[in-house]
């Protein structure tokens, strides 16, 4: 008899199985299914070639069938195969799950990115029905969460759905609920979504804001903690996420280990078994935690531990978001992390947290020491002894060591100096020594005790420090020589080719003074010449200021950008000065990096680093390379923009003011970081000195702030201005400069007020941010540009003000009208001070 369908019937049946595409062993009359079917949508036998296909093993069917006549076998076989069919897992192709949709047993819903799967499933060696979530991609589909750990099925007759009030709940046959989750907060319109973090929650509508989750999967992990979670203690609500390992490989309900962060005292991770402690992490010390010092910073994921009055909790996050790593709290107790690699088609571990026998809880007792390399492990601290000696030879330390000697203050007891610090009363449980990355512990001790170690020791270590001294004293001399020597050899070879350059200045009016003060990189015209090729048209990157900027690619392959100073332009030569002494010592991520400088055959030129991405206007002032700045990468922009203009401000040596910020003056790099360029007009300044007056007003119109424009003030405040022109015209898309509307002869920054107080700013945004912009950081952007384009200078913040403006969701001030202008043509300004008058003239970039 066939273990799965028992047939009675002629040779002519048996042909007719044939035409099903069943594998018939014709010695023994066995009909078993193929591992693939073709299921047609006309005919069962025969006709046109089937449209479906889909692998599958042939699921066992213990009941015995007699096909009798053709008729009979047809109808029987369509009946069979649609139960077969039936027990096929469904995709649904979606990550999301509505009100009172159901997700039965042979469905599934999959993360947008394809990572993750929520549906039902069994393990290997198990009956039972799970809810869970799995990898996807990879072949060893590991489990991350299960929901009914609890209360498994029995069947396939499992579904899940979404209540209206935001509940998740997963029924069986019977409508019996077995699991459920929770929500404090009101639902409107909920739904369920699989994030492709692997994170299950359930939101109202489209509110993606994690802070507003009505419940996610995140926050209650089983024994799976994955990149971007959180481990520990919210103090607000009390929750408390932690990581509980399953029974066995085969049963995922609550086991006995638990690994979490003990928030009492100084916080720490702990695995428990029960309420045993067996392995501890150690206090976080502000960089890693104490107990484990191999926990540093590497190639494949960061982490970070926040302790603050709301949250305690380690979360960590993959370098690389192609890869995929996992930590699993073991059934046995382990925590390891696992990496899946692709090569070898299955999960590797990657690391463990513990490592060896000492760092197992208490290995050697009260005051013992664990010492991995050396027989055996456990050593009672200096002015301690075994409790139990008898014990101690045993290789049983648990009883641990008490002091030799009892401490009496009034007799010089003192300190001896181990390995940070650390201040405990009473026993110190768990101690071991590491090689590196330990902290200092001092061990009071008795003065006999004190003064005997230090005796015993003494005349060890005067010959060891004897021997240490002589070799440093040999070693430093040596070195200090090599490194005098090549200092001197550099500073001669740089002073020659300064000589060379000067002499080739001469004639152009140049002075030493100024090369001296251009402790810069130099570089040849001849290298500059073949990077650009020969300064080609096809090279060049634009027009500036005070001449053209070209793209050049030197031999070591590193692409920079030339910017050359036209010859004929007196005015610029004294910009040309002031760019490379404004910027050389100048090292911030939004700041255009300084490569070096050229200064031969009257020629004068600056490298930069080169930005592919070119300036910022290309993009937010055309419709069509607007779309690529979505609204998250324009506001990164404007952050970006006034951090650095803070470390100008405030950070750098010197108080810097730039003059001359505009879009055309931030460049952008491969991944649209900005990056404030063309410092030809900045001035610097002392840090008591508030600003300064010029007669000669040199910037660009629509970014000049009244003052600087109208009488030749600039300051800090300046600059302030200048940003908030250019923070409007990154929302609205449009320039402040040539701006008109048909309903009125105001400026951009007189519009965008405009529609701030009568409450329509959204009105200001550009349409080609419309789907993607963040509505609270849209309006808090449009409000601070405001007050950075108030009339008066004292009125506008700071940039440390608009940095902490920009980053908190605290309310802002109202402000107050900018100082608007309906022609923004050449003038004439006059600027008088007492019976003084001066005439400015304005110069237009």
């Amino acid at each position: 008899m066939c273990p799965s369908l028992a047939v009675a019937g002629s040779t002519s049946d048996f042909k007719r199985c044939r035409k099903l595409n069943l594998d018939v062993g014709e010695d023994d009359q066995h009909w078993i299914p193929s591992p693939m079917m073709t299921v047609t949508d006309k005919h069962i036998c025969g006709g046109e070639k089937g449209k479906y296909k889909e692998n599958w093993k042939a699921p066992k069917i213990s009941a015995t069938f007699y096909l009798g006549t053709p008729m009979d076998a047809l109808v029987r076989v369509v009946v069979i195969f649609t139960y077969v069919f039936s027990l096929l897992r469904i995709s649904i192709g979606v990550d999301t799950i509505t009100v009172n949709q159901l997700i039965t047993d042979a469905e599934t819903i999959t993360s947008a990115g394809g990572s993750f799967e929520l549906g039902f499933f069994s393990l290997a060696n198990s009956k039972h029905r799970y809810l869970g979530i799995r990898y996807k991609k990879v072949s060893n589909r590991a489990v991350v969460w299960v929901a009914n750990r609890e209360n498994p099925l029995n069947d396939s007759s499992g579904v899940l759905k979404v209540t209206s009030q935001g509940i998740l709940v997963v029924l069986d046959g019977a409508n019996k609920t077995l699991w459920s989750s929770t929500s404090s907060r009101p639902a409107q319109n909920p739904n369920a979504q699989l994030l492709d973090t692997g994170n299950l929650v359930i939101k109202n509508g489209n509110d993606g804001n994690p802070e507003n989750f009505l419940w996610q999967s995140f926050d209650y992990p089983c024994n799976t903690l994955l990149p971007g979670m959180k481990l520990g203690w919210n103090k607000v609500t009390g929750l408390d996420r932690y990581l509980s390992s399953w029974k066995s490989a085969d049963d995922p309900s609550i086991g006995t280990f638990t690994y979490g962060i003990d928030p009492s005292g100084s916080p720490q991770i702990f695995v428990r078994n029960g309420s045993a402690v067996t392995f501890r992490s150690g206090p976080w010390n502000g960089i890693r935690f104490s107990g484990y010092p191999h926990f540093t910073p590497n190639p494949v994921y960061t982490y970070d531990f926040v302790l603050n009055e709301k949250e305690i909790y380690f979360i960590y996050y993959l370098v690389n978001s192609s890869l995929l790593m996992r930590l699993v709290l073991t059934p046995d107790g382990y925590a390891q992390r696992f990496t899946w690699i692709d090569e070898k088609g299955k999960w590797v571990k990657y690391s463990s947290v513990q490592n060896d026998d000492c760092d197992n809880y208490a290995l050697c007792g009260a005051n013992g020491i664990c010492k991995i390399d050396q027989s055996p492990k456990c050593e009672c601290m200096k002015g301690f002894r075994p409790r139990s000696q008898s014990n101690w030879d045993m290789a049983d330390w648990s009883n641990g060591c008490v002091r030799s000697t009892p401490l009496d203050c009034q007799k010089g007891d003192g300190f001896r100096r181990g390995s940070g610090c650390l201040l405990w009363f009473g026993n110190l449980t768990d101690i071991r020594e590491f090689a590196e990355n330990g902290q200092e512990l001092h061990v009071r001790m008795s003065a006999s005790e004190s003064d005997d170690f230090s005796s015993t020791n003494s005349s060890s270590k005067k010959k060891q420090k004897q021997v240490i001294v002589i070799s440093i004293s040999i070693t430093g001399i040596v070195l200090l020589i090599l490194v005098l020597t090549w200092y001197m050899l550099k500073k001669m070879k740089q002073q020659l080719k300064r000589k060379g350059y000067m002499e080739h200045n001469s004639d152009g009016g140049e002075t030493s003074e100024g090369q001296e003060r251009l402790e810069l990189p130099l570089f040849e015209l001849a290298t500059l010449l073949n990077a650009t090729n020969n300064f080609s048209s096809d090279n060049k990157l634009g027009e500036g200021g005070f001449g053209p900027v070209y793209k050049g690619i030197l031999e070591d392959g590193e692409e920079i950008a030339v910017k050359r100073l036209s010859k004929t332009s007196r005015q610029g030569l004294k910009e040309f000065k002031n760019e490379v002494e404004s910027i050389a010592k100048l090292q911030h991520r939004n700041l255009v990096k300084l490569l070096g400088c050229c200064t031969c055959r009257r020629e004068k030129m600056l490298i930069y680093e080169y930005l592919p991405n070119k300036s910022l206007d290309l993009f937010i002032f055309d419709q069509m390379r607007g779309i690529v700045l979505d609204w998250p990468k324009r506001f990164l922009i404007i952050n970006g923009i006034a951090r650095g203009l803070l470390y100008l401000h405030q950070d750098s040596r010197l108080r810097i003011i730039h003059r001359d910020l505009k879009a055309e003056n931030v460049l952008l790099d491969n991944d649209m970081n900005p990056k404030i360029s063309d410092f030809g007009i900045a001035r610097s300044f002392g840090g008591n000195e508030p600003g300064a007056s010029t007669t000669r007003v040199a910037g660009t119109l629509g970014y000049m702030s009244p003052e600087y424009a109208s009488e030749g003030l600039y300051s800090t405040k300046s600059d302030v201005y200048s940003f908030g022109v250019l923070v409007l015209e990154i929302v609205s898309g449009k320039r402040n400069r040539g701006f008109s509307h048909p309903d009125h002869d105001l400026n951009l920054l007189g519009h965008a007020w405009t529609l701030y107080i009568e409450g329509g700013s959204l009105e200001f945004i550009d349409a080609s941010i419309v789907n993607t912009y963040n509505l609270s950081e849209v309006l808090r952007s449009i409000n601070v540009g405001l007050l950075c384009v108030q009339r008066f200078p004292d009125d506008r913040p700071s940039m440390h003000s608009v940095v902490l403006m920009l980053s908190s969701e605290g309310a802002l001030p109202r402000p107050k009208e900018p100082c608007f202008f309906t022609d923004m043509s050449m003038m004439e300004v006059n600027s008088s001070s007492g019976s003084h008058t001066a005439i400015t003239q304005l110069e237009a970039r």
